[in-house]
């Protein structure tokens, strides 16, 4: 079944599918044909930083499945590349905006009955 992903790092959000057998080295993978970077200098977790994804393992080793990652909401899985010290980054993403409230002439008008005689 195909899971849908949510990749994030700082400012940078990558849309992407796969299938919940695909190992986090292949989505690693993936990761380095958009960002250029190299599957060895990038680190993959859980959105909250509290567990690290084993190369070697399965996407739903992590529980995402096709019911914990749909189209409508997929899942979130955080990205940090290695820097210059061989040391990762620390975790950093910044949040999604909220857009902002519609202007009146864009609100839904209340529709009001009018009877006519």
């Amino acid at each position: 079944m195909d899971v849908f992903l949510m990749v994030r790092r700082k400012k940078t959000t990558i849309f992407t599918d796969a299938k919940e057998t695909t190992t986090v080295r292949e989505l690693k993978k993936i990761i380095q044909g958009i960002m250029k970077v190299e599957p060895e200098n990038q680190q993959l977790m859980n959105e909250r930083g509290t567990e690290i994804f084993d190369d070697d393992k399965q996407l739903s080793d992590y529980n995402l499945s096709a019911q914990t990652a749909r189209a409508q909401s997929p899942a979130t899985v955080a990205l940090v590349f290695r820097q210059e010290n061989g040391e990762f980054e620390s975790l950093d993403i910044t949040p999604l905006s909220s857009p902002p409230e519609l202007p009146e002439v864009m609100k839904p008008q209340e529709t009001q009955a009018h009877e006519v005689n």
